[in-house]
């Protein structure tokens, strides 16, 4: 299982780019989903599109912005009104998430019509600190730079990936948690702002070699991708995966399980 990791984008777009998707990917194990990262408005209905399953079975949620959690109350439908299975999914949570999670999303009042139900109900709150175990994967989750202290946090497995969630620039985090030549999933668009990272800032604050490993995502439109792909870098796509191999090595040209091309270097 843990040489057939793999990473998966339903979405690379930001909140102005619907047509991108909301920037949330999977990461897979032998071709099957392991873990959903954040749940945008449109996030559910890629899942099931990609894989043919329901809903999935782990989420973590980086932060809780509307473009990345939007998709809990429908899947909390999902799970009440059409779940004869009797699904149950883990939702990895940060704790210093839960409060802002609870309020903007389970303390809607009587969220099933016919009442007797608590958003919680549908699932399986896993709240997380510094790291959680899944399938005998062992994860990492640290706080990033995005918006306000505390309120967003990163996901990292070691030698295999670092994926961002929103944020700026995080040289420090990098340092610490993708070391060991991981590709590094990272937000960026060309604009930069008090929450998100900009192409100039990679310049800054990155060394050549973690920019060669840096996966770009959360940008606003094919303008942008174009850019950063004219500057050398390699921006998702919406359906790409990316093979997270121990002995994996990205070239030119490297194709990947959707027929599209992986760049990094």
């Amino acid at each position: 299982m843990q040489s057939a990791l793999a990473m998966r984008f339903l979405g690379v777009g930001n909140a102005h780019a619907p047509e991108l998707g909301s920037s949330a990917c999977v990461l897979e194990g032998a071709g099957s989903p392991l873990l959903l990262v954040d749940c945008g408005p449109d996030t559910i209905g890629r899942f099931v599109d990609a894989y043919g399953e329901r809903c999935p079975a782990s989420v973590f949620l980086t932060h809780t912005h509307f473009d990345h959690i939007g998709g809990l109350e429908g899947l909390f439908y999902r799970l009440m009104v059409e779940n004869d299975a009797g699904l149950r999914p883990r939702l990895f949570v940060p704790v210093g998430l839960l409060p802002a999670l609870q309020r903007r999303v389970a303390d809607y009042p009587n969220l099933l019509a016919e009442g007797g139900a608590n958003f919680w109900d549908a699932f399986q709150l896993i709240p997380v600190s510094e790291r959680f175990w899944l399938q005998d994967l062992l994860f990492d989750v640290f706080p990033v730079r995005h918006h306000e202290f505390g309120t967003a946090f990163g996901i990292a497995l070691k030698g295999r990936f670092l994926y961002t969630g929103d944020t700026r620039p995080i040289p420090e985090l990098l340092n610490h948690y993708a070391s060991r030549g991981e590709p590094i999933f990272h937000d960026c668009g060309l604009r930069a702002s008090p929450s998100h990272t900009a192409l100039e800032d990679l310049y800054r604050e990155y060394t050549a070699e973690q920019r060669r490993r840096l996966v770009l995502y959360h940008y606003s439109g094919d303008a942008d991708r174009e850019r950063f792909e004219q500057e050398g870098l390699i921006a998702a796509r919406p359906g790409q995966v990316f093979p997270l191999a121990v002995d994996f090595e990205w070239r030119p040209g490297s194709p990947n399980k959707s027929g599209k091309v992986a760049r990094l270097g």
